[in-house]
């Protein structure tokens, strides 16, 4: 690749995000979002083409390599559009309208996001990774951009009501909203929603290996923390059971970075060995928490030794110098996916002596035909310790101090090869998750330590990510914070504070946790059971930016919140507190009672509301 120094750069030079930086020498003229764009745009009556996507993601590297460096694909994008690039993390307010958009449009969605829009931020077109030639069956930009270059300058007035169509069906059910939903449903959910999403769990579970569905499987860690706190509640062992196994398999899987700790984003297969292997915070975050209600339940060590690992990776290698913690690190290294994970058989033996290094590679399936690619295996732990141990002559001790011996080693050299990108961006949401998580853990664990990582994370936000006038603020990175906090942001940190007090007793966290959901309160509760999900105004004139009960890949910031009004009602005696909570979870009961596994946060908060004291 031609050398930085010697290409020029675009507009997004001057961005902070890690995402934005790596598009920054693409030959195409990239602009950030903002009024400079799209006043261009307008002057000059052209198309916008957006791509939305963020800095770990593996599908937004290949379409960077195969179009956005390519002079060819460059041209066209440069000559009829105006390219707009959008760093998902930090803008998840403009992720949900187009994604939202592309959904509606095409019946999937993804990353990197490609949508066309006019001048006016209106989406006419939508799709997720396009190659540079036709593939598969998927359109090739080099001929799919003169086409809608030449559709926008031939039929705009046919594009045009397309996207007034399209933002008109966006903006209906907008405003619709949970609160609609209550208005057609006034009861409030009970036990028998509880029992209907533990039954749709237990119909979709995998006995054989854990967790839900087949591939690729996730690991939803807020799934098995609603099925811990249900067997607490109804004392069915199997919830407990199901959760138990599907902790215990990830930890034991390639998902989980068997050398250096931390959990890869998700498994392509259903045994959870092949993971896509970029590492985000809020997934050590939420499933530590996991693992430490398992612990906390069972009395397994085994939960509680992967919230320990987790815990050491993440302090190991997401933690700045200040006491925030960074947001991910990339699958990709040296220009492919896994690299730095994967092993040969020889490798091994070379660092650790042949009897040694076999023992290793048996024990973490290390072959000579391998697991993944090239010949390269995967670690991952192949069977039980006791069994291994006596197979060979081993104590279950002595066999523990052999492999933390070897994991020493082979992670040693590990770290001489070419680290995955780290993106060391902070996000306020991903840090009180992890504040909640490092805070539970230091009481469940009795560890000191993390209650002062998380006090010193939680310190960090209260000194750099809030403004000279009290606003609350998303990002942090290279001694800039900036973009108003959205909805999820104040729900995690309060979260985090909530956690934190409860871990230390100290009552100015309390105070904390009472100020930010009060400002949540204040800045997005619509009333109804409505919570908008940014206030930094609308990016489409009349579309309202609605936050979702349904669970991502993180737990919906709207259960969390719903969580903490009740919690924080009864910590202190706040009726109306709890009764806000109760008219979110009222608010959005239809759609709950309709898919309640995708809601496994707001069956938290349920629970929570029909239990007493709260748990």
């Amino acid at each position: 690749m031609e050398d930085k120094a010697k290409k020029e750069a675009n507009r997004l030079i001057n961005e902070k995000s890690p995402y934005l930086l790596q598009h920054a020498y693409n030959p195409v003229y990239w602009y950030p979002w903002g009024e400079e764009a799209f006043s261009r745009a307008k002057k000059e009556e052209r198309p916008v083409f957006l791509s939305i996507g963020y800095s770990t993601c593996h599908w937004c590297h290949v379409m960077e390599k195969e179009s956005f460096e390519d002079l060819e694909v460059a041209e066209l994008l440069n000559k009829y559009f105006i390219p707009v690039k959008v760093d998902r993390e930090e803008r998840p307010d403009l992720d949900q309208i187009y994604m939202s958009a592309c959904q509606a449009m095409t019946g999937q969605g993804g990353w990197p996001l490609t949508v066309f829009l006019t001048p006016d931020k209106k989406p006419f077109f939508a799709a997720t990774y396009l190659p540079k030639y036709p593939r598969m069956g998927i359109s090739g930009l080099v001929e799919f951009l003169p086409r809608v270059a030449e559709v926008w300058q031939k039929e705009r007035e046919k594009v045009e009501q397309s996207a007034e169509e399209i933002t008109e069906a966006l903006r209906r059910q907008a405003k619709g909203g949970a609160a609609g939903d209550m208005k057609a449903d006034h009861t409030l959910p009970g036990e028998r929603t509880l029992e209907e999403a533990f039954r749709q769990f237990e119909n979709t579970y995998d006995h054989q290996y854990g967790g839900f569905g087949g591939a690729p499987k996730f690991p939803s860690p807020h799934q098995l923390i609603f099925l811990i706190r249900y067997w607490k509640r109804s004392g069915r062992q199997e919830a407990l059971d199901m959760a138990l196994k599907t902790l215990k398999a990830i930890h034991r899987g390639g998902i989980f970075d068997q050398l250096g700790y931390g959990i890869h984003r998700y498994s392509v297969d259903h045994q959870w060995l092949v993971p896509h292997f970029e590492k985000m915070l809020y997934d050590q975050a939420t499933t530590a928490y996991a693992a430490l209600e398992a612990y906390r339940a069972s009395n397994d060590p085994e939960p509680a030794a992967l919230a320990r690992k987790i815990f050491t990776y993440v302090l190991n290698d997401l933690k700045a110098p200040e006491g925030g913690f960074y947001s991910a690190e990339d699958a990709d290294s040296e220009g492919e996916e896994g690299t730095f994970y994967v092993w040969r058989p020889e490798e091994v033996t070379a660092l650790l002596g042949k009897e040694r290094g076999n023992l290793v590679n048996d024990y973490f399936g290390i072959s000579a035909n391998g697991n993944f690619e090239k010949g390269k295996s995967i670690l991952y732990r192949t069977g039980d310790d006791e069994a291994f141990a006596k197979e060979r002559g081993l104590t279950v001790g002595k066999l523990a101090e052999i492999l933390e011996e070897s994991r020493q080693i082979l992670l040693e050299a590990r770290n001489k090869r070419e680290r995955p990108f780290r993106d060391d961006k902070i996000i306020t949401a991903w840090n009180g998750m992890m504040i909640a998580a490092l805070a539970r853990g230091s009481v469940v664990l009795d560890e000191p330590e993390y209650l002062e990582a998380a006090s010193q994370a939680a310190d960090f936000i209260e000194k750099k990510l809030v403004s000279g006038d009290g606003a609350l603020l998303r990002r942090y990175r290279d001694n800039e914070a900036s973009i108003p906090a959205f909805m999820e942001d104040y729900a995690y940190l309060a979260r985090g504070f909530i956690e934190l007090y409860l871990a230390s007793d100290d009552k100015s966290r309390l105070e904390q946790a009472q100020h930010f959901t009060r400002e949540l309160d204040r800045l997005f509760n619509r009333g109804g059971g409505d919570l908008q999900f940014s206030s930094v105004g609308e990016a489409i004139p009349g579309l309202p930016i609605l936050a979702e009960a349904y669970d991502g890949a993180m737990p919906s910031g709207t259960s969390i919140s719903a969580l903490n009004y009740i919690q924080l009602g009864r910590l202190l005696d706040d009726a109306g507190l709890i009764k806000k909570g109760e008219n979110l979870i009222q608010a959005n009961a239809k759609m709950l009672n309709r898919i309640p596994t995708g809601h496994s946060a707001l069956l938290m908060a349920l629970n929570s509301l029909l239990e007493s004291p709260d748990a």
